[in-house]
């Protein structure tokens, strides 16, 4: 499909045209062999030419119903017209200066936007970078910085970027650690709260204080810079902590001078069902990593914390070439408009209710299903051995493909590679939500009922 032949309107519709993939895609497949990296992995190779809301378009011409957002980057939708628009109209003016060289508007009004949507109602500042991993980085070189402390904690299952530093904070080694190493160090885990593999009487302050009992005789309380969290862990399986654990966490590092450090970026910008996931729990942490969801789908990463900690690294501490690029700035603009004038967050509730009423019902009829959990738009179900709690990586990776045969895209995440995720972009009609779900029903009523 060359760009003449796009279309201009989207149906928000599944249509299937050739085999998935088709013979277009297959051929790009092959020049990708030649060209492109081994070691950059793609879930399904189907090359996409045009997208919009919550449809995308292959280059053989299928519609594929995309039930993961890029990583839960287009929440707004593919090619929204108010973020198309802001790009457009930004990248006619100038593409680029380096914030740090010659400053513009667009830097400083999505700043102003981050400081105030965030938790907190005190005084607030952010800066900008491109990337969720380089907002990481970032969160850990300030906390550092402002505490004079060293030591950064983090979580069993934890995904939080693939720089060095960011590996070293990621708990999962293949693919994202093996063969890379060695690690920056002064960096501890601790398990996370995992109701489904938990005991099963354990609530979320207990599981905390299993937690923080380890951070002191391990590490020491004095010694820890920040506590670093996704309060939905993201690829180590949208594991949901029990009520109370994050607020434990929060209360700990504001009794002990550390700072509690929350990663947004799978869970910010109105996915949750609250514009970031803390909310749920009104946990206010002292930094916020965000980025994904952020600009619609251009690239564009920050953080955002109490003025007098961001404000402690040295002038000169922060930035970086590209970050907050005045383009990715315009669409983050328009980006958050949206978010607030269509009430993104209340979508993401009712998203909600639709995924969680059918993966329930799916699991009242397959006992491979051990768990559903989520909130808001980020909903996930985690594929178990019958009557035990051992993973099933094969089932899961059975019905994410026969998913993408039949058109549409899920993803796998987990620790243990069992876990079955759903980001729908927030504005998907109810119809096409529900004709995914039919699909992924499907899919999971076959390949379990073969098993």
């Amino acid at each position: 499909m060359t760009r003449t032949d796009v279309p201009s309107f989207i149906a928000q519709e599944r249509r299937l045209v050739t085999e998935i993939p088709g013979p277009r895609s297959r051929a790009l497949e092959a020049r990708r062999g030649a060209a492109v990296a081994d070691g950059v992995s793609t879930s399904l190779p189907v090359y996409i030419a045009a997208g919009s809301g919550a449809v995308l378009v292959d280059v053989d011409g299928n519609a594929l119903i995309d039930l993961g957002s890029g990583i839960a980057v287009t929440g707004v939708g593919h090619a929204e017209e108010s973020v198309v628009d802001a790009v457009q109209e930004q990248v006619a003016r100038f593409s680029h200066t380096c914030f740090m060289v010659t400053p513009y508007e667009s830097y400083v009004a999505v700043c102003e936007e981050l400081n105030t949507v965030t938790p907190g109602d005190g005084a607030k500042v952010s800066a900008l970078f491109n990337s969720g991993a380089e907002a990481v980085e970032n969160a850990v070189k300030i906390a550092r910085h402002a505490t004079g402390r060293q030591a950064v904690v983090v979580f069993d299952h934890a995904y939080h970027g693939r720089t060095n530093l960011t590996m070293a904070l990621t708990a999962k080694s293949m693919p994202y650690k093996d063969g890379f190493g060695p690690f920056a160090p002064e960096v501890y885990r601790v398990p996370v709260s995992y109701p489904f593999r938990d005991p099963e009487a354990m609530s979320g302050p207990e599981a905390a204080e299993r937690a923080l009992r380890l951070i002191e005789t391990q590490v020491g309380a004095d010694n820890v810079a920040c506590v670093l969290i996704e309060p939905i862990q993201g690829e180590g399986g949208f594991v949901v902590p029990a009520p109370g654990f994050l607020a434990a966490l929060a209360s700990w590092c504001t009794a002990h001078g550390a700072l509690f450090v929350a990663d947004e970026i799978q869970t910010g910008f109105c996915r949750t069902g609250d514009w970031f996931a803390c909310q749920h729990e009104g946990v206010v942490p002292d930094l916020v990593t965000t980025a994904k969801g952020i600009a619609g789908g251009m690239p564009l990463a920050a953080v955002t914390g109490r003025a007098e900690i961001m404000n402690a690294v040295h002038v000169g501490g922060l930035g970086g070439t590209y970050g907050g690029n005045p383009v990715a700035c315009s669409a983050a603009l328009a980006a958050i408009a949206l978010m607030r004038h269509r009430d993104l967050a209340g979508a993401a509730r009712r998203i909600g209710d639709v995924v969680l009423e059918r993966l329930r019902s799916l699991q009242g009829a397959h006992d491979a299903i051990g768990d559903i959990r989520g909130r808001g738009a980020m909903c996930a179900f985690e594929l178990v051995q019958p009557g035990t709690k051992k993973a099933d990586p094969e089932a899961t990776g059975a019905i994410v493909r026969a998913c993408h045969a039949a058109g549409v895209v899920v993803l796998s995440c987990g620790t243990f590679g069992n876990v079955i995720r759903l980001l729908p972009p927030l504005v998907i009609g109810e119809e096409l939500l529900r004709e995914g779900l039919d699909v992924l029903s499907e899919a999971t009523t076959s390949i379990l009922g073969a098993r």
